[in-house]
């Protein structure tokens, strides 16, 4: 099984079974600039392939309104799906916000279950 693998200062992503697995770095704090980077290094990544997306956002301390508003709309380019690995409260409920309020493109939702999050992922693929 080829693996594939990109790294930057956010996030670190790879592609396994037809699913680009997303996981942000701990303590990482998101805003519109860092969503931009992210958005581009993931796109280019991709090679204009589309994908189901895992996105592990544990990591995350904060994330400011311009980037959820960002990652709504331009994150979404290039996926089919996109699950959330959530686990504390707080982020749980960005989260929550972020498919709510924020409305992605695409199939969106949160789990706290590695293995549920990736059988959603797989009607998608």
């Amino acid at each position: 099984m080829e693996q594939e693998f990109f790294e930057n200062k956010f996030a670190k992503f790879w592609i396994s079974d037809q699913i680009l697995f997303f996981e942000y770095k701990q303590g990482v704090v998101i805003d519109l600039a860092a969503a931009q980077r992210i958005v581009a290094d993931r796109i280019h990544f991709q090679n204009e392939v589309s994908y189901p997306i895992f996105c592990d956002v544990r990591g995350i301390i904060q994330i400011d309104k311009a980037a959820r508003d960002y990652l709504a709309q331009s994150g979404s380019v290039l996926t089919k799906a996109v699950s959330f690995l959530v686990h504390q409260k707080v982020l749980k409920a960005i989260a929550t916000f972020y498919v709510t309020i924020n409305k992605p493109a695409v199939p969106s939702q949160l789990f706290n279950d590695k293995t549920d999050a990736l059988e959603f992922l797989s009607n998608y693929i």
